[in-house]
């Protein structure tokens, strides 16, 4: 391959690489929520706490309970009911997740409100009320 060749490119693929990197509002919210989705669906708590905003989490961290309640079950759905949109910078999003206890193999199912929140400074969205009650009072 001729040098010309190997630095175009590598050229494209900077540019493809850096375009990755930046998307709109609404695309990111759109992946966001798809990764938090899956973080729940897979029991991929600590990428979930991740997306917790900060501020909340500092007043209100996961306990162990919490941790342990989420490793005594498996997710079995997690469905999207509604989104509506708040602003531009907010959403609320009610799911519909599935779960079943690994020791009785029960299944049940938990309603969870959602409240997310742009963040300008950091471009991302922000779960602003923590993780689901998946408590069994809840049921």
């Amino acid at each position: 391959m001729s040098v010309f060749f190997r630095l175009t490119c590598a050229l494209v693929l900077v540019a493809m690489l850096g375009a990755c990197g930046v998307g709109s509002k609404q695309q990111l919210r759109d992946s966001t929520l798809f990764s938090y989705a899956g973080a729940i669906r897979w029991g991929h708590i600590d990428d979930a706490v991740g997306m917790i905003d900060p501020d909340y989490l500092s007043k209100h961290p996961i306990t162990s309970l919490e941790r342990e309640r989420f490793s005594q079950v498996e997710c079995t759905g997690y469905l999207v009911k509604g989104i509506q949109p708040i602003s531009d910078t907010e959403l609320m999003q009610m799911v519909e997740i599935r779960l079943v206890n690994r020791h009785t193999l029960v299944e049940r199912t938990v309603l969870a409100r959602e409240h997310w929140r742009w963040d300008e400074d950091a471009k991302r969205w922000w779960l602003m009320n923590g993780l689901p009650d998946i408590s069994p009072a809840q049921n």
